[in-house]
């Protein structure tokens, strides 16, 4: 089986596929995907594959300099898009927004 190039928790599936997710925020360890970079997708959960997506757009960001806008690509509020940064990455500040599309 090929293995996944990035992993999103399931939770998120759903709204990936429906395009209401078109980014994610990561820290330095997924800092390295470019524009044009075509990945495989899976669920952080059990590794199974869900959909193949391409790099649109990379930027970084800090968790106070987070917007609306970045909220709203998430597909949540402001403060739970904060909430959830902090709890998967306590104790950092820098982190990388990987805007995508499926394909």
């Amino acid at each position: 089986m090929q293995p996944n190039d990035i992993t999103f928790f399931q939770r998120f599936q759903e709204d990936i596929l429906a395009g209401r997710k078109t980014i994610t925020i990561r820290d330095e360890s997924e800092s390295h995907f470019k524009v044009g970079d075509i990945l495989r997708v899976g669920r952080y959960e059990d590794e199974g594959y869900f959909c193949t997506i391409e790099v649109t757009g990379t930027s970084t960001v800090t968790l106070e300099a987070l917007t609306e806008k970045h909220a709203e690509q998430e597909n949540m509020t402001l403060e739970t898009l904060k909430s959830v940064i902090a709890e998967i990455y306590p104790n950092q500040n820098q982190f990388y927004v990987i805007d995508f599309k499926c394909i």
